[in-house]
Order: C-alpha cells, then structure tokens, then sequence
C-alpha cells in the first residue's frame, strides 16, 4: 500500500491511478486516518512534519517514505535507520524560484526596493534615492548544492565573482572558486553578498557567529532562505545594529511565523519574507514528477532512488 499523508489535487491523484493502475493509494484526512492504515504501508508520501517517532513505530511494513520536500530534518533518523527504511526528498525541484527569490531580494535591497514603495504610499516623488548596482560584485554562496548553483548561474548573469562554501570544498559548476566551511572567514573579506542555502544539520547550526559578520565589508548583505537555525537572532542584530553589515533578508528563521514585536519588524536594515522563496505553481508537479520516477524503481525492485537521503547525515 501507498499511503499520502500529504494533501494532493484530484489532477494528481488521477495521474497516479491512470498511471500505477495496481498499486493500492490511500489518501489520509486525518492523524486518525494515517494510525489505521500505518501497519499496512509500505510507502509513505508526506511533508515529513507529521511522522513522528511514536507513529512510525507502528508503521511494520514500511520500507520507503518520499518527502515532497527538501527539508527531511522532522523526522526520526535514527529509528528509521534502524528499521532499514528508504527515505528520499525533493531536492531540486526548489533552485528555480529560490535562486529567482535571492536575485531579485538583492535588487531590492540595491535598488531601494522598499524605500521607493514608501515613497510611493506618501505620494512623494523623491529623485535622490540613492540606488546601487549589483553587477561585477562578489557572492558568496554556502550551500554548493542544486540551489546553490542555480543562484550562482544566475548571478553570472550580472557578471559577478562567485565563491562556493560547502563541507569538501569540491569543484562546482557555476562557481570561481570553491571553498570549504572552514575557509569561509578566510574569503568573507570580499563578500558584497552573503548567501546561505545550508540545510538543517548538526554541523549547520548556529553555523554562522558574530565572527563572520565581522569579516564582511560594511556595506555587505546577507541573504538567509537556507534554515532559521543557521545563526541566532541576537547575531544578526548585533551585525545590522553595530554595521558590521549593511543589510540582512531574511525568509528563514529560527521560530516561525515570526513572532510580532520580534526585533527584526523594526529593523530598517532587515527586510523579513514569511519563508516563501521556496513557493512557486510548479512545486507539487515537480515533486511528483521525483516520485513517479522513484516508484518505478520501488516497484522494479531497483536501489536506484533518486535523491536518496542519507540517514547518518541528515541530508
């Protein structure tokens, strides 16, 4: 049995039955739902959130689960490791609109995006906003990934240097350089732009420290739409209200929604976006275009998954 606890259109679901016409799909409504059918599933399809430690471990015949995300740091690791159980993501199906969402967010803050619309609202026609050029600057992507990479194609576009961050420091495509995490303090000197596309892992966490934001250029932005976690609030305050940078944008963050009255609302250097960089129509169709060409291998018998997650890892 193939069990979606995620919530799928009509369209999608016909796909699916015209398509894997002998496989049984089960579409849960319900935490109550997804308990029943649990013992029976061999495949799970979810956003990864809902599977906690306690349902999986009713879940006796599951060997595959399918995260229609890139984010798979919800889930129970080690239990599913332990009970030997596939788990891919959608990693991928995310760099169009994310590496759209950080090119743009860093016209607008060149630009003075916001600035302009608050003119605008007032009706007061204002010539001497001062605007700035994002071409032939530097960017600094961590996160060398397929994300990553879209953000640095892109940005040859506006003929910039780009520098890679990642945990080998391998040679990437797209980028001038490429550098390992513990090299980043050593390259951040010559950060126009700072972009993080990290995931959430033990090693990422509070990832970046007051240190780094130290070693960037005063007039340098930082762009986070990777995870919150990555650095604490109190670091990128320090950074905006010391100027040790010029501006943060922010889609991610480490409680969300983002509490009223947090800090960050009343920051003129702070721009705050309600984690949607990711968001675009062609998400789900993308997603399960990873699925369809995993179930086939499920189906078949192949170890050949696409975007495999590995478990020790996290990512």
């Amino acid at each position: 049995m193939i069990l979606f606890t995620a919530k799928l259109s009509n369209k999608h679901k016909d796909e699916l039955k015209g398509t894997f016409t002998e496989q049984k799909i089960v579409y849960s409504k319900s935490e109550d739902e997804t308990i029943k059918y649990l013992p029976e599933a061999e495949v799970i399809v979810t956003y990864g959130s809902d599977l906690t430690e306690d349902l999986l471990n009713n879940a006796a015949s599951l060997k595959w689960i399918m995260v229609l995300s890139a984010g798979v740091d919800e889930l129970p690791f080690q239990l599913l490791e332990e009970k030997n159980v596939v788990v891919t993501n959608a990693r991928g199906i995310h760099k169009v609109q994310m590496a759209e969402y950080a090119i743009s967010m860093l016209l607008e803050v060149y630009r003075q995006g916001k600035r302009i619309m608050e003119r605008e609202k007032e009706q007061n026609w204002d010539p001497t906003v001062k605007v700035n050029e994002i071409s032939n600057k530097t960017i600094i992507i961590a996160g060398t990934g397929a994300i990553g990479q879209e953000v640095a194609r892109l940005a040859k576009a506006f003929r910039m240097k780009t520098i890679g961050i990642s945990r080998s420091g391998k040679t990437v495509e797209f980028f001038d350089e490429n550098h390992t995490n513990d090299e980043l303090n050593q390259v951040l000197p010559q950060a126009d732009f700072l972009v993080s596309v990290l995931p959430s892992t033990e090693e990422t966490k509070e990832f970046f420290t007051d240190e780094h934001f130290q070693a960037m250029p005063e007039h340098g932005v930082f762009l986070n739409m990777g995870r919150g976690d990555a650095v604490t609030s109190d670091v990128i305050l320090k950074a905006i209200q010391h100027g040790e940078i010029a501006h943060a944008v922010l889609d991610v963050f480490e409680e969300e929604p983002l509490p009223k009255g947090h800090p960050f609302w009343a920051e003129e250097n702070i721009t705050v976006t309600p984690h949607i960089s990711g968001k675009s129509p062609h998400y789900v169709t993308r997603a399960m275009g990873i699925f369809r060409k995993n179930l086939i291998n499920h189906i078949e018998q192949k170890d050949d998954y696409i975007n495999k997650v590995n478990l020790s890892r996290g990512y």
